[in-house]
């Protein structure tokens, strides 16, 4: 049975992070808002999950997946940063943008873009992910909780658990939190190419 978590979106309850963070140790996906809309979660390596992912997305094997870390510590373990990658991350964390970049050996290949070997990367500005980055431990792996046939991101708790109850975990309902995706942009290219307009300001990148 699904889990339907009520939690304040700035002070969030830390024993429903605990158990939100509970229901992907035991392999099941949750629904988690971020400062873009929200998202579905699982953890990094977790196949089944990460399949379940892709069915109710409809994503095809060249969908771009992302690692949302708790800061910029983490993204050298699974991405490849030069300096004026660096500096642009730097500047633009935490915020609504998902980076691309070449992914490193520890990255699972599963995540990996398959042709590119690319991996998408993101530092939240918000309470609830980074709690529920804290209490885990280790990245999320997440993808925009965009259904096939809408146009728009899922934004209610409640009509998220009335399209998908059946197939999560967890829903952490903190209320609207937007409906505009991050802003993607390429970080391999040079100069930087942006891949997708949505929340986070183009206007350094344009």
């Amino acid at each position: 049975m699904t889990q339907y978590l009520e939690i304040h979106p700035r002070n969030p309850q830390a024993r429903l992070v605990r158990m939100a963070v509970d229901v992907m140790r035991e392999g099941q996906l949750i629904a988690y808002p971020t400062d873009s809309c929200y998202a579905l979660g699982c953890r990094v390596g977790d196949r089944e999950a990460l399949e379940r992912v892709r069915r109710i997305r409809q994503a095809d094997k060249n969908h771009h997946f992302t690692l949302v870390c708790r800061d910029l510590s983490e993204i050298a373990r699974y991405a490849r940063v030069d300096t004026p990658q660096f500096r642009i991350l730097k500047a633009r964390t935490p915020g609504a943008y998902t980076f691309l970049l070449e992914a490193t050996r520890e990255t699972p290949k599963m995540l990996q873009h398959p042709k590119r070997r690319t991996i998408g990367i993101r530092v939240p500005d918000h309470p609830v992910p980074l709690m529920l980055l804290a209490e885990l431990g280790e990245p999320l792996m997440s993808s925009t909780l965009l259904l096939p046939g809408d146009e728009l991101p899922l934004t209610d708790g409640q009509q998220i658990r009335d399209r998908l109850g059946d197939q999560l975990g967890a829903i952490l309902d903190a209320g609207h939190c937007g409906i505009e995706p991050t802003t993607v942009i390429d970080l391999t290219v040079s100069p930087p190419l942006i891949v997708r307009h949505g929340r986070g300001d183009i206007t350094p990148f344009a």
